[in-house]
């Protein structure tokens, strides 16, 4: 199994979906024990991958490569789609972070005994096409597995969901959906300029590769194809290139999510179940950090270091909008949703800015965000799960009644807020750096992106204060029955997230040691 260890992180979810899908509905009181089997044991090939992972290596490691689909054209050359698997710096802090969050996930799924057959298997399909996103490295492979998680989620929330499920999960397809078919328009693109570097030309069977290394080279281009950076054309007053680079700009940050593509994310977050809401936030967004950063801007450095700015404009807003919107929200879920628009704004200004501190500091960020976000939704789920009341101002004064949940949720936001100490305040504190020391970013931009971090002391401040201290009260009397403090399970799933994000915060190096090589590799495209 360890000499295919990026396939079984693939594929183990799937045969874990597989199992449960086979077992009669009469034993159903394992769907949840397999579950939590798989996800423990791809959290257990995630350490094994982060303990033999090369820091001083940048580039990828534990290859993976099979002849998929060749389909010779004669005198036009050969498809070529290889089953190509492989990590570096950038990718490994996410598949270990989707480890982490899937089984954190698994354990908060316990309450679930509605089509339990269904949901198991749908979330280890999931499972399974997340992590095929973060190792694949064929942009074909890399699509579908991009393109398959949007059933599961569909599902996930739109059976399994609140009230209004049925909008948010329509809602939730068609955004992305619409992402997809622009990123699908760049890959035929590709396929229409992209040649295999190995044949020549003088053979006429030139090969259309779809392999993420070599499209990063602008020599591996037909030089009169549409794509290529000498034999680009002119679509609408803009450059072929340009155009490509903001298609798949656009397919990447409506998952990311970027203002003004953000809409369906607080829906989606408010009607999901927490399992659900805790891997969308924890994991799926950061499938559009890292499509920026594995695709549009390694195959299109001329159009990121042109649009730098109007990216950074892009970053900047969604960091103050989405920290205003939280500030306003009544419903504490959707203040974490909107929370998480404004974290991820760090995202992208860190990859805009084209340094080395704000590249290693986005990717820091995705981490951490993932890890705080899965614990702010958990901590939404404790209370739901008893009173059935998101509302802020339903309760008052839960230190008395809940004193454990309360250090958690003190420990989450003041993580969340970028107190020092605590893992949200590196990633900040290195986008925002690597924003001040970029030649592409005026100071005065970067400096208004500060204030997010004023916005988020509000609004988790002001959260915290309203719901834990002064006297204790709940709008319904029958729910101050209910408001217990953390049972055994909640606690298992809680206090891991408490620690990594302690820890990550007092050793940052425990990320910053695998991405150092990659980022630096990564930045030579862009000189």
């Amino acid at each position: 199994m360890l000499n295919y260890i990026l396939s079984s992180l693939v594929f183990l979810p799937l045969l874990g979906a597989v199992v449960i899908l086979l077992i009669p509905s009469s034993q159903r009181h394992f769907y949840k024990s397999i579950t939590l089997l798989f996800c423990a044991v791809e959290l257990a090939l995630c350490g094994w991958l982060y303990a033999h992972f090369s820091t001083a290596n940048a580039a990828y490691q534990f290859l993976e490569k099979i002849d998929w689909i060749t389909i010779p054209l004669g005198s036009l050359g050969t498809v070529s789609i290889d089953y190509l698997l492989g990590v570096d710096g950038i990718s490994l802090p996410l598949v270990f972070l989707t480890g982490v969050v899937m089984l954190v996930g698994a354990v908060s799924s316990w309450h679930i005994n509605k089509r339990e057959k269904a949901y198991f298997a749908l979330y280890l399909l999931l499972t399974s096409s997340v992590m095929g996103c973060f190792v694949a490295l064929d942009f074909f492979l890399f699509f579908l597995f991009f393109e398959f998680m949007l059933l599961p989620m569909y599902f996930l929330i739109g059976l399994w969901g609140g009230p209004r499920r049925e909008y948010a999960s329509l809602k939730f397809f068609l955004y992305t959906l619409a992402g997809s078919v622009l990123i699908l328009v760049v890959m035929i693109a590709l396929y229409l300029s992209a040649v295999d570097p190995f044949e020549s030309e003088a053979t006429q069977t030139l090969v259309h590769t779809f392999d993420l290394r070599y499209l990063a080279d602008g020599h591996n281009y037909l030089p009169d194809s549409i794509l290529s950076p000498t034999g680009e054309i002119e679509i609408w007053g803009i450059s072929s290139r340009m155009l490509a680079f903001w298609l798949l700009f656009i397919g990447f940050a409506i998952k990311l999510p970027i203002v003004p593509l953000h809409t369906w994310l607080p829906d989606a977050h408010v009607e999901a179940p927490t399992p659900v809401s805790v891997v969308l936030a924890g994991v799926l967004l950061k499938i559009g950090g890292y499509g920026l950063l594995r695709i549009a801007y390694p195959l299109f450095p001329d159009a990121a270091n042109e649009y730098a700015f109007s990216l950074g404009v892009l970053g900047v807003l969604s960091i103050v909008y989405g920290g205003f919107n939280a500030l306003a929200q009544n419903d504490l879920k959707k203040m974490v949703a909107y929370s998480s628009v404004s974290h991820m704004g760090f995202v992208l200004l860190g990859v805009a800015s084209l340094t080395a501190e704000g590249v290693n500091g986005a990717v820091y960020q995705m981490v951490s965000h993932g890890i705080l976000s899965a614990l702010l939704f958990l901590v939404v789920g404790v209370l739901y799960d008893r009173t059935h009341n998101r509302l802020i101002d339903s309760y008052r004064g839960l230190v008395s009644p809940m004193p454990q949940l309360t250090v958690v949720v003190s420990v989450a936001f003041f993580a969340s807020l970028g107190l020092p100490g605590f893992s949200g305040f590196v990633g900040e504190l290195f986008t925002l750096m690597g924003g001040f020391q970029s030649d592409r970013l005026p100071h005065w931009l970067v400096a208004i992106g500060t204030l997010g971090i004023v916005l988020a002391a509000g609004y988790f401040l002001w959260t915290l204060q309203r719901l834990f201290f002064g006297p204790f009260w709940a709008k319904n009397a029958n729910d101050a029955a209910l408001l217990t403090d953390l049972t055994l399970r909640e606690k298992m799933m809680l206090l891991p997230l408490v620690m990594l994000t302690l820890l990550l915060g007092l050793f940052p190096n425990l990320v910053f040691n695998l991405t150092n090589q990659a980022v630096t590799l990564w930045m030579k495209i862009f000189l």
